[in-house]
């Protein structure tokens, strides 16, 4: 005999499921641990996933995310970048040919192409696999020290901005950092002298890490030397 209420609660619960699922891959969930994700980058992608899937919304703002997750938007941009940095997920710009408007989407095909990798070395040798699973702690500390660092240059260009660093200015540090190989302390001097001509956006930095590389400015004495020649009218 059903107890009163259970019907309308039963009901509820129907409707609630009705609403729509997400659908992630099976081997998300088997392998996130392998590939060095913690519970909170697992959850930080499900929620990407949920809002393209079920809500239509390709791009996110960090306060959205940080509002579903219950944590700062800092740290939602922390996560970001991680992801971002790793190969996890990018940030693709398209246009609608409609209307001609350019929009940004955070595309997780890195993940999906990297979840693909771990089911190749599984079905291929056991051995590749139990090796593979014990990667993530063997480069536990190594990470940690430099994603301490990395923290600690975004910062550095958060106190400067006065704010937060949007997703799209983490990925152009870390392709500073990754892509272009520019050494840390020079991106901070770029920042410096940035802050210096009182034009603290990325565009102007970008543009001094350029003219520097060209001039094989690499060091500290290296920024020195040039802007005296520059200062001098050589070069």
């Amino acid at each position: 005999m059903s107890e009163p209420g259970e019907g309308t609660w039963v009901k509820g619960i129907a409707y609630g499921m009705s609403m729509g699922s997400v659908q992630l891959p099976y081997a998300l969930l088997r392998y996130y641990t392998r590939l060095g994700l913690s519970d909170g980058e697992m959850l930080l992608i499900q929620h990407l996933i949920s809002f393209q899937q079920l809500e239509g919304n390709d791009f996110p703002t960090l306060e959205e995310l940080a509002v579903r997750m219950n944590i700062p938007p800092e740290q939602v941009a922390r996560g970001l970048q991680r992801l971002m940095r790793d190969g996890f997920v990018s940030i693709d710009e398209d246009l609608d040919k409609a209307s001609g408007i350019q929009y940004e989407r955070y595309n997780v095909l890195g993940l999906y192409v990297k979840l693909a990798e771990c089911l190749q070395e599984e079905s291929s040798s056991p051995a590749v696999a139990r090796k593979s699973a014990a990667y993530p702690y063997q480069q536990k500390a190594k990470q940690t020290m430099e994603e301490a660092e990395e923290r600690n240059m975004f910062r550095v260009f958060e106190n400067e901005f006065g704010r937060p660093l949007s997703p799209m200015e983490y990925e152009t540090i870390s392709g500073w950092i990754d892509q272009d190989r520019y050494p840390e302390e020079l991106i901070l001097l770029a920042l410096k002298e940035a802050v210096f001509a009182g034009k603290v956006h990325f565009r102007y930095i970008d543009r001094i890490l350029l003219e520097w590389s060209r001039n094989r400015v690499k060091t500290t004495e290296d920024v020195k030397a040039y802007a005296a020649r520059f200062r001098s009218g050589g070069r």
